[in-house]
């Protein structure tokens, strides 16, 4: 298992916030959680071939971020079989349901970053500077509903995000290595950098991003609909 530790700097705050290094942990077994919340509990888990959980039920709705690809085999109760395949990337909406069992039939192991949802969606209304107004070519919506809006981001190497306003909480979860410099709005200029699997808690705020690497970065950014 991979040790958790803690980061200085949490972009786009503005009342930074603890934020955590995803760690790794068994799927069928109790996963490490980095990131909890009165809005979220976010966790990452690990599945080895052949592994299979016990049975459970997930009381909350989660958006799942896949981070390497591979074949899962949900089993719910007085329901067909169904076999979920995924690339590495790719983002899916998990709905509450019933008593089930998951499976890895594939022949990789896989991870999964797990996003649980605490609260009920409320409306949001999205500035004028809003992200996805100010760069849509960075930024583009993967699916929204009632609770969420899960953004798919990408600078490209050594591109520029003008000044944007994120609105709403999020949850961030790099999909590539990341190396960022934060302007924000009183002129201070921060820098991060992210592993690839790592997930951030932010809050409303306004500033602008530079990709500092010679390579692209792609984030994913799940914006709670919830006060």
């Amino acid at each position: 298992m991979t040790r958790g530790r803690r980061f200085r700097y949490d972009p786009g705050v503005r009342s930074p916030l603890p934020a955590f290094l995803i760690t790794v942990a068994a799927f069928a077994q109790q996963p490490a959680v980095p990131i909890e919340n009165e809005w979220v509990r976010v966790v990452q888990a690990q599945n080895q071939p052949g592994q299979k959980s016990r049975l459970h039920k997930h009381d909350v709705n989660r958006v799942m971020v896949h981070l390497s690809p591979g074949v899962l085999r949900l089993s719910y109760q007085g329901k067909p079989v169904n076999d979920v395949k995924f690339k590495a990337g790719d983002i899916r909406w998990d709905p509450s349901g019933g008593m089930h069992t998951s499976e890895n039939t594939g022949s990789t192991s896989f991870r999964i970053v797990e996003v649980e949802l605490k609260k009920p969606g409320a409306p949001v209304s999205w500035p004028a500077l809003d992200p996805l107004k100010v760069a849509p070519r960075n930024y583009r919506v993967e699916f929204e509903n009632e609770q969420v809006r899960v953004v798919r981001v990408h600078i490209p190497a050594k591109g520029a995000i003008p000044r944007h306003d994120h609105a709403a909480n999020r949850v961030s979860v790099a999909l590539t290595p990341a190396r960022i410099q934060v302007t924000r709005d009183d002129g201070a200029k921060t820098e991060a950098a992210f592993a690839a699997g790592e997930a951030r808690w932010g809050t409303p705020g306004v500033h602008a991003e530079q990709n500092l690497l010679d390579t692209p970065i792609e984030l994913v950014m799940i914006e709670l609909k919830a006060k």
